[in-house]
């Protein structure tokens, strides 16, 4: 993955923030909302481009575009640089493989071990019982 390649095709766009703020909120556009063409980017190879698109199908619009906003911060330069982290986190935690598992046997000592605990708490509740009276 090329974060520099990725950062360039980035397309970012202002739109004016949402709460609290006074007058600010209606003046200043400090929300960032950032757009990435997941299928035309040359930042990324087609195997890493096909696990993204599977992983992250459901974050995806129709045109497999990836659309994120930050209005976290009053200052629209932070909240670029936020959405910018953001982005770039949730690609590499989308890319990461991970390992597959080994299958393993319980070893002959846990198996004993739990089936003696077993047998403990069968006769435990059994002792709970009303006695017989022959």
């Amino acid at each position: 993955m090329n974060k520099d390649g990725i950062i360039q095709e980035l397309k970012f766009k202002a739109v004016r923030s949402s709460g609290a703020g006074g007058q600010n909120v209606n003046k200043v556009s400090s929300k960032v909302e950032v757009a990435f063409d997941l299928e035309n980017s040359n930042a990324l190879t087609e195997q890493e481009k096909n696990r993204l698109l599977k992983k992250l199908s459901s974050k995806l619009s129709k045109e497999n575009i990836l659309l994120m906003q930050c209005e976290e911060t009053r200052s629209q330069h932070k909240n670029k640089e936020l959405v910018i982290q953001k982005l770039l986190a949730t690609l590499e935690a989308n890319l990461v493989i991970p390992k597959r598992r080994k299958k393993t046997k319980p070893t002959r000592s846990a198996i004993e071990k739990r089936l003696k605990s077993k047998k403990r708490a069968a006769l435990k509740k059994l002792n709970r019982g009303k006695p017989k009276l022959d």
